[in-house]
């Protein structure tokens, strides 16, 4: 009966001793397979030192658009130059009627008006160049634009103007943002007809290259 026993007890141990035998194997093989070799991660760092960062410079296209034409020359120009777009929302909405916003524009030109922009740019020191679009209302800019101006100091950045309208071109605008603006590069301006803003991909392009070439 003893033997019968110590027969049972001596089993039992050898099953115990096996199972915690296997385990511990199963153990050391896993961690062998999930922690990488001293070799893989010296070849990961030598990977992320050789990595360069991006030398591109930064471009801002900001607009005001009240039909919609500006906003879709501006959305092509940012396409083509990878820029970011700020749109210049007023706080106080324009008319949707075109002929009370005719009215309205006339009568901010003569009070000289600073319509107020309803947000702000953050990090503006990051951008070197700066697409600046609007509609021409009455042979100038919205007076909003005028807002923007005295808002921001674009010294050392290029200012690159463009705008729509049905016919008047961009006026004296040019000059007016180069005063405006003394210290910045102010390029030629691009015009495009409002019956022409739906397809400004070709336009866009060769103004692009013709001032890049200056």
């Amino acid at each position: 009966m003893k033997k019968l026993s110590y027969l049972v007890f001596a089993f039992i141990f050898l099953l115990i001793f096996t199972a915690c035998s296997n385990n511990a194997g199963n153990e050391q093989q896993s961690n062998s397979e999930t922690q990488p070799s001293s070799q893989t991660e010296a070849n990961q760092s030598v990977q992320d030192e050789q990595t360069p960062e991006s030398s591109n410079t930064k471009s801002l296209v900001v607009y005001f658009s009240y039909s919609g034409n500006t906003e879709t020359v501006a959305k092509e120009i940012a396409e083509q130059t990878n820029s970011d777009v700020f749109e210049i929302v007023p706080v106080v909405a324009y008319s949707d009627d075109y002929n009370t916003v005719v009215d309205f524009a006339k009568q901010e030109q003569q009070e000289g008006a600073r319509p107020e922009i309803l947000s702000s740019i953050e990090n503006l020191e990051q951008y070197d160049t700066v697409y600046i679009g609007f509609p021409n209302w009455w042979g100038d800019m919205p007076m909003i634009l005028y807002t923007f101006f005295d808002n921001y100091d674009l010294s050392g950045k290029t200012i690159a103007p463009f705008c729509t309208s049905g016919g008047s071109g961009l006026s004296d605008t040019v000059h007016e943002i180069r005063d405006l603006e003394p210290n910045a590069t102010v390029t030629e301006g691009l015009h495009i007809r409002d019956n022409a803003s739906s397809n400004p991909q070709n336009a866009v392009a060769e103004w692009l290259e013709s001032n890049k070439n200056k």
